[in-house]
């Protein structure tokens, strides 16, 4: 910008590359003085919470209630597993960020753990069913063969539309935060 400025001799594109230059620095300054919990990240906690409770939501559903319990006990036993998971991936979601550090615990690093581990507990929530869903109309599951080919089950389609938002929302954040450690590391030198 500064070379175009020089060719040309144009006075306003030299001031414009100036001002440029200054609101990026300015805004830098500002991100780094922004506090931990920023109102679009708890937005984003929020939808993925929501998201983690429709995980559960939707194998409730599946499953004909709180009360009922799937047959095989096994397949029965792993709804309620998704069930619970997605209730405790919401609390850690919504709740990890503000929970105090352990005394003696270094407070970046318990940070960087709370932050980090909703959005782990997401991924293994979305994954897991997601993929048992797909092994369950390709190839079958012990006990329950009758799901082969039974695409056309709108609790299923909404399940993988779910976990297929609450995985791309989790790994999304979690490359975020991994760049913004290294950016924080490569600033204190490290």
């Amino acid at each position: 910008m500064l070379q175009e400025c020089l060719d040309t001799g144009d006075p306003v594109a030299w001031q414009r590359g100036v001002t440029m230059a200054a609101q990026h620095m300015t805004n830098r300054a500002d991100n780094v003085a922004l506090p931990a919990r920023t109102a679009p990240e708890l937005a984003v906690r929020l939808v993925g919470a929501l998201l983690a409770l429709a995980v559960s939501a939707v194998h409730v559903a599946d499953q004909g209630g709180v009360t009922a319990f799937t047959s095989p006990d096994w397949m029965g036993w792993g709804y309620r597993l998704i069930e619970a998971g997605g209730v405790l991936t919401a609390g850690v979601l919504l709740l990890a960020p503000l929970a105090s550090p352990p005394s003696g615990s270094a407070r970046p690093a318990w940070s960087a753990l709370a932050h980090r581990l909703g959005w782990a507990a997401g991924v293994l929530l979305g994954t897991r069913p997601f993929v048992a869903y797909l092994a369950s109309r390709t190839v079958g599951m012990p006990g329950d063969p009758g799901d082969v080919g039974n695409w056309g089950q709108w609790v299923g389609t909404v399940s993988l539309l779910v976990e297929a938002a609450l995985v791309v929302l989790s790994v999304t954040m979690l490359l975020a935060l991994r760049h913004s450690g290294r950016e924080r590391a490569a600033r204190s030198g490290r």
